[in-house]
């Protein structure tokens, strides 16, 4: 049965919150402190002059990819069975607890070096899983909280609230210091941190967001995992009748293995191969936060005006001119300069591009939820953003672990050029994708 009417506003207001909240941990341990602190610090530099984080990056890579593939595996079977139990709501506690304990513990992480390696790799993998999990879970809430046409506007909204959560999380950890061996101890408490602000603010969701769907009950003999195996299996089988969602996630799938890189190695790039100071730091996550949040506002209303492929086409864009307008930083630094007759640093050029590219960081993201929504029944919700997690989450593992140890035999920066080509494929195939068909799809479908 099709959501006819937006629910009230609390619970749209705790759905929202949950992005708030875990935006903490993808900003703060993936993609801006603890990256660096992982690649730099506790990961000892290495002996090759010209890359010597080589080693760090390559690990940090192989963490990420491991938690992701563990997402693979485990996600289209946990979307089935919270399908199934209707249970939604406290498998979504589960991960979130999983990723706050794993995260508080990196406090343990005690001094850099050798030593600390291990402990730092295995937390890193455990607090990513548990929050890739969560992320599929909190988005599978999403086809029950309006109209098909109005899923846009609230992914956006929660999507721009997120980055706003991202902010705030980083201001709570950056008066713990510079990102330098000597301020290391100050350093480990970026993982408590973190945890406390996830916890908090994650309070509303499980206060006000409903369960939504009715159990089924267990035939005999059958557990809930070997029921989700099964029904997965069967969503394999029979998404032939959903041919643009099909063609859509292959399209998804270029295009997060390349936001996974961006996500997960913009900061290193930025220190390692544009030598970005502090100030440049601090710059750039700012002006990023505020023009991802919003891009995914904007998008999300530029969506239900012109259709979601349209508007997820055009973030596709955006992407493929800034990756080459960063490879091609310095030249384009030089030129400002020349006619302008500007002072514009290589470093403060890198800022300005970035957060140009900041706009499609949210609302790509945001556009991709809310397609998986539109053409996902509302009985195979679970089931559906599943297999969105699979198809986003094996993309990811694959491009970072891609660049990761392509760095170690090329330079970073053309390594990290390779993600153009992913939105580039990405493009292309989407054009295939007939939007009103699989919306009409969806609609008709009956289990």
């Amino acid at each position: 049965m099709e959501v006819k009417e937006r629910v009230s506003f609390k619970e749209l207001f705790g759905w929202c919150m949950f992005d708030f909240a875990n935006s903490s941990y993808t900003t703060v341990i993936i993609s801006v402190i603890y990256c660096d602190v992982f690649s730099r610090l506790v990961v000892p530099a290495g002996t090759n002059p010209e890359n010597p984080y080589q080693e760090g990056n390559l690990l940090w890579g192989i963490a990420l990819f491991i938690s992701y593939m563990l997402v693979v595996v485990t996600g289209p079977i946990l979307g089935a069975i919270t399908d199934f139990s209707a249970r939604k709501k406290k498998f979504l506690f589960g991960s979130f607890l999983g990723c706050i304990s794993a995260t508080a513990l990196l406090w343990f992480v005690a001094e850099p070096g050798f030593g600390s390696i291990g402990l730092a790799f295995f937390l890193i993998v455990a607090s990513n899983f548990f929050f890739a999990s969560g992320e599929n879970i909190a988005s599978s809430f999403l086809p029950f909280l309006g109209p098909k046409d109005d899923l846009g506007k609230i992914s956006g909204y929660a999507w721009g609230i997120g980055y706003f959560g991202g902010v705030a999380s980083v201001a709570l950890v950056s008066g713990l210091g510079e990102i330098t061996v000597e301020n290391f101890q100050a350093l480990r408490m970026v993982g408590p941190y973190t945890a406390a602000f996830f916890l908090i603010a994650g309070i509303p969701t499980f206060l006000f967001l409903k369960e939504y769907g009715a159990a089924v009950a267990k035939p005999p003999g059958k557990s809930y995992f070997r029921i989700g195996f099964d029904t997965v299996i069967r969503t394999l089988r029979d998404i032939t009748k959903f041919k643009d969602m099909q063609i859509y996630l292959i399209s998804l799938f270029f295009s997060m293995a390349a936001l996974g890189v961006v996500i997960s190695f913009a900061f290193i790039y930025g220190a390692q191969e544009i030598h970005i100071e502090n100030k440049h730091r601090q710059a750039m996550f700012i002006l990023i936060q505020v023009s991802a949040a919003a891009g995914a506002v904007a998008f999300g209303f530029l969506q239900d005006r012109m259709g979601a492929k349209k508007t997820f086409n055009i973030t596709l864009v955006i992407w493929i001119v800034c990756l080459m307008a960063i490879h091609q930083v310095v030249n384009i630094a030089n030129l400002v300069n020349s006619v302008l007759s500007a002072g514009i640093s290589v470093q403060w050029m890198f800022v300005i591009i970035t957060s140009l590219a900041g706009m499609g960081l949210g609302s790509t993201q945001s556009s991709s939820r809310a397609i998986v929504g539109m053409f996902a029944p509302e009985s195979k919700s679970g089931e559906f953003f599943g297999l969105w997690g699979l198809s986003g989450k094996l993309a990811a593992a694959l491009g970072i672990f891609s660049v990761s140890l392509l760095q170690t035999m090329f330079s970073l920066r053309n390594s990290f050029l390779a993600i153009a080509v992913f939105f580039i494929i990405s493009l292309a195939i989407n054009f295939f994708v007939d939007e009103q068909r699989g919306i009409a799809t969806a609609r008709n479908y009956k289990d």
